[in-house]
Formats: C-alpha cells, structure tokens, sequence
C-alpha cells in the first residue's frame, strides 16, 4: 500500500464511519489511536528497539523490518478495545463492538477507493507496548488497521463453499 492516505477529511469520514456499530448500552467501548507521517517512524523506532530487547541475537534486517512497520501504509489507526464489566452488557458484547468498529473501518476506507489492512501482530499484545499506547490497565488493541492507496490490484483469498459452513436450524422432532 502507498500514498496518499486518506486526507484528514477522508479520515475523519472513515472514523464517523466506524463508530456507527452496535454498541449496546451506549458505551462506546473503544477509542483511535492514529499515527501519521513522522509519529509512524517514531513508533517503528520504539517497536525495533522492545523487538531488539527481546531478541538480542536478531539478524539486523528483522529489526529494520520491526521499525519499517509503520511506514508500511500513511496512516495506521489502533482501535483499542476498552470493554469494562457491566451488569448490562457483558463484556464479550463490548469486545465484538471492537471488532465491529475494525471492519467497518476497513469497509469505509475501501468505500473511498483507498485499502486497508487489519493486523495484529506481537505489538498489539506484548505488554512493553502498552503505555506507549497510553493503554489502561482494562485496556486491549483490537487491531491496527493500516490506510493507503493500493499500490496493485488486490488479491482476494479462498472462501470456505456455504454449503460448509452453513446449517439451517430445524425444530426436533417432538
């Protein structure tokens, strides 16, 4: 994926977007965290140096691979799932809320004819990284989701048949 990004405009229409999910009890148990020009490098250079922490003997080509990450794409947006207990809704509602809110992302951003692609690797889940995310502790990355322009055309992977997947529900047999 390459330049341009989603202009600021764009991104605000795509992040109006992916707010509009189920979010039952009107908890908005989520929030963007964006990172743009040179923010995308600042965050390689913090994720090649816990990636070189944590593997001394790394070949120097995989740590310029870790702080390349984020130049990947023009705009990466963390959705940070922040689902809390509730005696109303449960959490595991909130947490599809999350998910929600990635896809629909995604869905928008291809809406504007740009690309998108939905990621989470070690950095969404290794604990060195969170307050680099300014994460709470009931905090979790539901993904982060990389915006650009397709740089060829996109390749659609194999889809199960429905009739694998698919079951209709019958009443039994009394």
């Amino acid at each position: 994926m390459g330049v341009p990004g989603p202009s600021p405009a764009e991104l605000d229409q795509i992040l109006s977007a992916a707010t509009r999910v189920p979010d039952h009890g009107k908890l908005t148990p989520w929030r963007f965290v964006v990172f743009e020009g040179a923010a995308r490098e600042a965050f390689g250079e913090r994720l090649a140096s816990l990636f070189r922490e944590a593997n001394p003997g790394a070949i120097d080509e995989l740590v310029a691979f870790e702080r390349d990450r984020f130049l990947r794409a023009p705009t990466v947006v963390a959705v940070i799932s922040r689902a809390l207990g509730n005696a109303k809704v449960p959490e595991w509602e909130q947490v599809l809320s999350a998910g929600a809110v990635c896809m629909t992302l995604l869905t928008a951003t291809h809406a504007l004819g740009y690309t998108g692609s939905w990621i989470t690797e070690w950095y969404a889940y290794d604990e060195r990284v969170r307050p680099l995310l300014g994460l709470a502790p009931h905090e979790r990355v539901a993904g982060f989701v990389y915006l650009g322009t397709p740089r060829a055309e996109l390749e659609d992977r194999p889809r199960p048949e429905l009739s694998d997947i698919v079951t209709r529900w019958r009443p039994p047999a009394l």
